[in-house]
């Protein structure tokens, strides 16, 4: 921040430096050109620059941003109105004799008297309106910045919402499955309740980073697809086919488990055979993943599942990956089909 205020005040220097010396550059070698400078160039730059930092500074915030436009139009054209009266003054008392001199000023020949206001007004409002351009985009890029924080904390509370709300509906699912395999088979229910707690740790304490290795992520999969394969029946045939080479690819964190568990929750039966097919590839910085599984849609009392893991994923896609990503879902045949395709990069 200081440093951008010393390379400002170091270009609005440099611009009035240049300013001031373009008029003596043009004349550099002309006898008695120094005091015609002075009285036609600096003095009006002087008042020029007056006009901008006084309203820069005090009245473009004070009056013009607080819709008190009259009193600034009015506190302007006073200054105005000095300036012209000052510099007439100092014209007439202290370069009379080179006013004289000019070939234009001699009686008659000079412009009529409105006109010569209109052109001095004129020229005073120009540092004026700059002084507002300035003010004014200086105002929008701040509003803007703060717009686009307020927007990104909003953002990253929202992402951190839905991040704790699958937390817990991952886990009350788990248990869920868990308890319909303690009285079946305990040895099977201790060993998911191991899986379980490897399972619960990544999600704690490795999912909190905005981005983590897709080859993380599979890895998750994986084993939350043999802690689900513990409590099916054999006659469901779960298919999964993962990259096996580190692609490099980084990802939002589980963006893919609630499909796998969608399918495990919707595709399995108790009394038919049934079979899941769980497909992802990549290509380049695109991840593309599949869901294949039989629809056996759960009765309107069954409240096994609440339906938050897709409505979560689907929200989450739309903060973290807009107009980057395809997700559809449908039936044919009664099988169950989702694609969800996201562009990484």
């Amino acid at each position: 921040m200081h440093k951008n205020k010393k390379i400002t005040a170091f270009s609005h220097l440099l611009v009035w430096l240049v300013l001031f010396s373009i008029p003596y550059i043009l004349s550099y070698g002309q006898s008695q050109e120094i005091r015609r400078i002075i009285a036609h160039f600096w003095i009006p730059l002087g008042f020029y620059a007056i006009i901008f930092y006084v309203n820069y500074f005090m009245l473009i915030d004070r009056f013009l941003f607080t819709k008190k436009m009259l009193l600034f139009i009015g506190i302007n054209l006073g200054i105005i109105a000095l300036f012209i009266i000052l510099k007439e003054e100092i014209e007439n008392s202290f370069f009379q004799e080179i006013i004289r001199k000019q070939p234009n000023n001699e009686e008659g020949n000079g412009p009529p008297f409105k006109l010569f206001i209109y052109v001095q007004m004129l020229s005073y409002v120009a540092p004026l309106l700059f002084s507002i351009a300035i003010k004014s985009t200086k105002r929008w890029v701040r509003i803007e910045g703060e717009r686009k924080e307020a927007t990104n904390f909003k953002l990253q509370s929202e992402l951190q919402h839905l991040h704790y709300q699958l937390q817990p509906h991952f886990f009350f699912n788990s248990l869920n499955n868990i308890y319909s395999m303690v009285d079946i088979s305990p040895g099977q229910a201790k060993s998911s309740i191991h899986s379980l707690s490897k399972l619960m740790r990544y999600m704690l304490y490795e999912t909190n980073m905005e981005l983590v290795p897709l080859s993380k992520e599979i890895d998750f999969m994986k084993k939350y697809i043999a802690l689900m394969k513990l409590r099916v029946s054999d006659k469901i045939r779960v298919n999964f086919n993962f990259p096996s080479e580190e692609t490099g690819i980084k990802i939002a964190p589980l963006l893919f488990i609630s499909l796998i568990e969608n399918a495990f929750k919707h595709g399995v039966s108790a009394i038919k055979g049934s079979s899941i097919n769980i497909e992802m590839s990549c290509k380049e910085k695109t991840v593309r993943f599949t869901v294949e599984n039989d629809n056996f849609p759960k009765k309107t009392d069954d409240k096994s599942g609440s339906g938050i893991g897709l409505q979560n994923l689907e929200k989450r896609l739309q903060l973290l990956y807009p107009n980057k990503y395809s997700f559809k879902t449908s039936v044919i045949e009664e099988r169950f089909l989702v694609y969800l395709e996201i562009e990484t990069v």
